[in-house]
């Protein structure tokens, strides 16, 4: 009983360290996936053996938790605090999100970077592209990013933090993966190319503005329902396909020279 026990906790932990659980992740890399250039494409092939990104999208949430890449721990995520900006709250010296993107971009823009490297920050990049998406991943550092904020779901004792990474999205749409590209991803080429504008910080800042609205929605002790599930549907909808669209951009921008997006006459 004792060992059971151990594993439960142990898989809760997990579970709090996931952005967007399992289905999240998944989706962001098979939107991701759907979008490579054809010579994008075939780089990642090489690299990753002949699996696909979607493969790979959960492997750094294991990863982390072992002592060869436990450096990695704080990388899922970039904490604002409710009394600070993106632009002015202290940086993390063991690292963040925003960090690690930029460090696995510069890593895979080398040319003369080995394969096994640009092996592990090619994974690094396709789970944390995802992460910085997930609103509560750029929470308050004081409540751990909503995972001391209590809440109920369907009457159910739980954490923000948890309620997003998995709870909502599951609520939202018994869909898999493949289906919840097959539905998000729709846009136009010029819509697409929008998506995309700006670079990591921009990204990071648009997520903040989110965040900061779901604190003020989701007050302690609110218990979750049907209506809150629907209202907060099309924002997981949008994260999810941004990230998606914005990790297939910046795959693009590294291993296709002819890569342009398709950005609307003026």
């Amino acid at each position: 009983m004792k060992h059971l026990l151990l594993s439960a906790a142990m898989a809760c932990v997990c579970l709090t360290a996931s952005a967007w659980g399992q289905k999240g992740h998944d989706t962001v890399a098979y939107i991701a996936e759907n979008h490579l250039t054809e010579a994008t494409a075939a780089a990642l092939d090489s690299l990753l053996d002949g699996r696909s990104p979607v493969y790979w999208a959960n492997w750094l949430d294991n990863a982390s938790h072992t002592p060869a890449y436990a450096y990695t721990k704080t990388w899922h995520y970039k904490n604002v605090d409710a009394d600070r900006t993106y632009d002015d709250m202290p940086a993390n010296p063991a690292g963040d999100a925003i960090v690690a993107i930029k460090q696995q971009i510069e890593t895979l823009s080398k040319p003369d970077v080995s394969k096994a490297d640009a092996q592990l920050a090619l994974k690094i990049l396709i789970h944390v592209v995802g992460d910085m998406h997930q609103p509560m991943h750029m929470g308050h550092a004081t409540d751990l990013g909503g995972n001391r904020v209590k809440i109920k779901y369907f009457n159910r004792d739980k954490n923000l933090h948890g309620v997003w990474d998995t709870d909502l999205v599951e609520s939202a749409h018994k869909w898999s993966y493949s289906e919840w590209q097959q539905q998000l991803d729709r846009l136009s080429p010029e819509q697409e190319a929008l998506v995309v504008q700006g670079d990591v910080d921009d990204w990071g800042r648009e997520t903040i503005a989110i965040t900061r609205d779901v604190y003020n929605f989701f007050q302690p002790g609110l218990n979750i329902s049907y209506n809150q599930i629907a209202y907060w549907t099309p924002t997981i909808e949008q994260q999810l396909l941004r990230g998606g669209l914005r990790l297939a951009h910046v795959l693009n921008s590294i291993y296709d020279p002819s890569y342009a997006p398709a950005y609307p006459a003026k």
